[in-house]
């Protein structure tokens, strides 16, 4: 006779038992396979309120309600990213507002100007919160209670699980036993003796990576609240031979979380620039690109820490206690010395920092003089210009655009103006951008916008004596971010346990084997091997396969007739 191998008759369910009624002596051989709930169909008119409370629990902790409420946060923060924000730009939020009157309103009522504060999305966040813990804390334990015990003994039939092989030997019955025992625990299953049988299995770390995974997921939600909260990040534009200290007064912007207190939160820290060092490719297709783009600072920690040196690059910060300084933003400040009607300095070589327009660091803003002015009848006045400034001039009859970003031949326009800044209205301003409402052009003699082109060391005259404008020379900058996120140590570590157990969940598949060997009618040992995974899958029927060739060598001998057929074949029905 030779050995035979089958799958189990009927159709399987996924879990890779029998239907219930074709083989009830399964039993505990084919259960707790994974530690997922049981589904139960609840007999609806009679739940009560406790059956309901029952109910709505089991739906809110199975695995696709947790799903379609993840998949709800990831749809509510859609319009956190689209819609402007108050926390991040209240500015944009009035801006907004303004411009339209029926989607104002009602963005207002539906949360959406804070969205990641608003009720629906917190709401959707803790029963999320409450969802993974519901099925995290049950499955853990009943999974640990798994590892604690011993896989369940043979079923009576072994012929009807998916996997089976079988053959005869003249080896004794313990000999096969304690062959398949050594046999087993040396390919890593978990295996002992039970009655007449062997019983193994592995995998478990299958069901170790779906709790690690769902573990990970809830640090990752706790870390993204925690750094959302409590996070800061301000920018702060510093001329060489200036500093900063951190504090909320020194920003040029800042936002900050919903819960975030500057008055303890702000890492103590101060720093100054000493000088910011570019170069950049001077020819080919990446004429203008940065080859060196780095700032030299000294900085403290706390009130009286000692004073240390850094260089800052592009996506190297300095790091302070939890706080991190990058290095965003480099341009020009053009230093210009201003006198009145009667000569008096009213602006001693002071530099201006101006904005980049483009690669080449064409810059544009505003220099303003508020105090001190007196025009040529001797009144107060303020002084405003628009200034356009080129670090490499391409000279007469070229475009007003830089040509390179370093300082090769810089070149200052000041279009000049008179009259009220409307700086001391008591209003917030931009200090790159004339307010040309109160102020009056100089004209010049065609009664043009009086406007003139600097080189360093040249003057410009304001018509009918009302002054002069001296471009002195040119001073860098650089812009500062500084930012703090709580917990992102925690959320990368939680990114990549995720990905860990997403992965032995996927790729691990928990299986169960058995080895019965007894004596037959004619005082032969028959040998049977089963084996049963969670799901269907080719595997199991090939480890199965696999072990009974390994088993067969060591318990036969040559004259022995039966060998183990180790494919698996379709049945129609219960072996006869």
């Amino acid at each position: 006779m030779s050995g035979t191998s089958k799958t189990a008759p009927g159709k399987t369910p996924a879990n890779g038992a029998p239907a219930p009624g074709e083989d009830q002596d399964l039993g505990a051989a084919g259960s707790q396979l994974t530690t997922a709930p049981k589904e139960e169909t609840p007999n609806l008119p009679s739940l009560g309120v406790i059956g309901w409370a029952r109910w709505f629990w089991r739906q809110l902790t199975s695995m696709r309600v947790a799903l379609l409420l993840l998949l709800l946060l990831s749809l509510g923060a859609i319009p956190g990213s689209l819609i402007p924000q108050e926390g991040v730009d209240a500015m944009k939020v009035e801006e907004f507002r303004g411009k339209h009157d029926v989607l104002g309103p009602l963005y207002d009522k539906l949360g959406l100007f804070h969205v990641y504060s608003s009720v629906w999305f917190s709401a959707i966040y803790i029963l999320l919160f409450v969802s993974l813990i519901g099925c995290i804390v049950p499955r853990t334990w009943q999974f640990v209670g798994q590892l604690r015990g011993r896989p369940p003994g043979a079923p009576r039939r072994l012929s009807r699980l998916p996997a089976y092989t079988t053959w005869r030997t003249g080896a004794e019955p313990e000999e096969v036993r304690e062959a398949a025992l050594k046999l087993l625990r040396k390919r890593r299953f978990r295996a002992h003796t039970v009655g007449d049988a062997v019983a193994a299995e592995k995998g478990y770390l299958r069901e170790a990576g779906n709790l690690a995974f769902h573990v990970a997921l809830i640090v990752m939600l706790i870390a993204f609240a925690w750094g959302q909260l409590f996070k800061y990040e301000g920018n702060k534009l510093i001329l060489e031979g200036d500093g900063f200290s951190n504090t909320l007064t020194q920003y040029d912007d800042f936002k900050s979380g919903n819960l975030f207190d500057p008055d303890h939160d702000l890492t103590p820290f101060s720093f100054s620039l000493k000088d910011f060092h570019g170069t950049y490719e001077a020819t080919g297709p990446n004429r203008g690109t940065p080859r060196v783009y780095e700032a030299q600072v000294t900085y403290s920690e706390g009130a009286y820490g000692d004073e240390k040196s850094k260089v800052i690059e592009v996506n190297k910060p300095l790091e302070i206690d939890g706080s991190k300084v990058y290095l965003t933003a480099h341009g020009y400040a053009p230093i210009l010395t201003v006198k009145d009607a009667k000569g008096n300095v009213v602006m001693d070589k002071e530099a201006t920092a101006l904005l980049p327009l483009d690669s080449n660091v064409t810059s544009s803003g505003a220099v303003m003089v508020r105090d001190g002015y007196r025009n040529a009848k001797g009144e107060k006045e303020q002084l405003g210009f628009n200034a356009f400034f080129l670090p490499t001039y391409g000279g007469e009859g070229s475009t007003m655009l830089s040509t390179f970003p370093a300082l090769l031949n810089p070149m200052l326009a000041l279009s000049a103006y008179h009259g009220d800044l409307g700086v001391d209205a008591g209003f917030a301003k931009s200090i790159y951008q004339l307010d040309k409402t109160n102020l009056e052009e100089f004209k010049d003699s065609d009664g043009e916008l009086f406007k003139k082109q600097l080189k360093i060391g040249e003057t410009m005259t304001l018509p009918n004596g009302a002054g002069t404008v001296t471009f002195d020379g040119v001073q860098e900058w650089a812009n500062f971010q500084v930012t703090r996120q709580p917990a992102s140590g925690w959320a990368l570590a939680g990114s990549v346990a995720a990905i860990l157990g997403l992965a032995g969940s996927l790729f691990i598949q928990r299986r169960r084997v058995w080895v019965r060997a007894v004596k037959g009618d004619d005082g032969v040992t028959v040998v049977e091997m089963a084996g049963l995974g969670r799901s269907e899958s080719a595997k199991v029927p090939e480890e199965l396969g696999d072990l009974a060739a390994v088993l067969y060598e060591p318990t036969n001998d040559d004259d022995t007739p039966d060998s183990p057929d180790t494919h698996v074949v379709p049945a129609e029905g219960p072996e006869k």
